[in-house]
C-alpha cells in the first residue's frame, strides 16, 4: 500500500495523468491494415489503442503485429495485409484501468507498461495514462515531500 502522505501528493498532480481519448491516436478494429501501417508510421506511437464504432477499448496494435504478417519464406510484401483488417492481428489479452482504480493497481500496472488504457465501467475508452506522466509526478513527489510534510526516519523516532 502506498503511503498516505506520497499518495495525496500524487494525487495533486493527477489532472495531468490521463491523456484524454480525444488526443489520442486510435483506430477501429475494422481499419484495413493498410491503414494501420501508415497511421503508425506516421506518429511513431509504439502502440495504438484499437476500438469499436461505439468507442469500446477492444485491442491494441504494433508495427511487429502489422510486420509479422508482411513476412514470407524469403522477402517482404505488402500484398498479405491488403485484404487484412485491424482486428486480424491486434492483441486482445492486455492490461487495462478503470478511472475508478486505486493507484497501487495502476503503479503495479505500469511497470511492465510503457502505458495503459483507461476505460469507464463500460468499457468506453477514456484516454492512456503514460509511465512518462506518473514519472513526472514522482519527480514532483521527490523534490517537494519535505516541503509539505515533516519526514523523520523511523529508526530516530523509535530511539526517543
Amino acid at each position: 500500500m502506498i503511503a498516505k502522505s506520497i499518495e495525496e501528493m500524487l494525487l495533486k498532480k493527477q489532472t495531468g495523468f490521463l491523456i484524454p481519448a480525444d488526443r489520442v491516436a486510435t483506430l477501429q478494429a475494422t481499419n484495413p491494415l493498410t491503414h494501420a501501417f501508415m497511421l503508425l508510421t506516421k506518429v511513431r506511437y509504439s502502440k495504438i489503442p484499437v476500438l469499436d464504432t461505439a468507442s469500446h477499448l477492444t485491442g491494441l496494435l504494433t508495427m511487429p503485429m502489422i510486420t509479422e504478417s508482411m513476412l514470407g519464406l524469403e522477402e517482404l510484401s505488402f500484398d498479405p495485409i491488403a485484404e487484412m483488417t485491424v482486428q486480424d492481428v491486434m492483441q486482445t489479452d492486455f492490461d487495462t484501468i478503470k478511472v475508478t482504480d486505486d493507484m497501487d493497481l495502476t503503479l503495479h500496472l505500469l511497470v511492465d507498461n510503457p502505458f495503459l488504457p483507461v476505460v469507464d465501467e463500460k468499457n468506453i475508452f477514456q484516454g492512456i495514462l503514460t509511465r512518462r506522466e506518473m514519472m513526472k509526478a514522482f519527480n514532483y513527489v521527490a523534490h517537494n515531500i519535505e516541503q509539505e510534510y515533516e519526514v523523520v526516519a523511523k529508526e530516530a523516532t523509535e530511539k526517543n
